[in-house]
């Protein structure tokens, strides 16, 4: 029996959204630097004497993430850190939630934007993650054609544009019930 192959433009699709959203968190972060470290320190979950160095490679790693992914030797590594990273993620803001501190931004918006935490980013986190484990999967061997190059494009920009609306929805609908306050 052959093992199942995932046809490369769908592998291409998925594995270049998936470093489109690493590269952007990545350069977020590195932007307001000072910032994200402040973030960071709020979650609570790192000793004080390795948030600094900590706060700086998490950026780092999702820069090397976002271009790793993007390559066919280093796809698996960049794959598994990406797996961890976005697990970790995850754990960090369901800590949190559970301690009740939902007040905490995320560190996921724009460059100005304080989003708190909500149970929704773990699921979207655990989600991605299983994206990429999905890529790393092997791959056909069929060359790519032209079609191809623009499905891959185009895909790309529709999952970038639904992801963003989706993502501005749930912050929305959370701001809106925070205003409303507890029933």
């Amino acid at each position: 029996m052959t093992p199942m192959m995932l046809d490369p433009a769908i592998g291409l699709w998925v594995t270049a959204s998936i470093a489109l959203l690493f590269a952007s968190a990545g350069v977020h972060k590195l932007r307001d630097l000072r910032r994200f470290e402040g973030i960071f320190a709020a979650y609570g979950l790192v000793p004080a004497s390795v948030r600094p160095r900590l706060s700086w490679a998490v950026p780092v790693l999702e820069m090397g993430v976002a271009a790793g992914l993007l390559s066919d030797a280093c796809r698996p590594y960049a794959g598994a850190v990406g797996i961890i990273l976005l697990a970790g993620y995850a754990v960090a803001i369901a800590v949190n939630l559970r301690r009740g501190r939902r007040d905490l931004a995320c560190g996921c918006g724009g460059r100005d934007e304080r989003r708190p935490i909500a149970a929704w980013m773990v699921w979207r986190n655990i989600l991605i993650a299983l994206a990429l484990a999905g890529v790393l999967a092997p791959w056909a061997g069929r060359p790519l054609s032209l079609t191809d190059a623009v499905t891959v494009v185009f895909g790309l920009l529709t999952l970038a544009l639904v992801y963003l609306c989706i993502d501005q929805l749930l912050g929305y609908t959370q701001r809106a019930a925070q205003l409303r306050g507890p029933r």
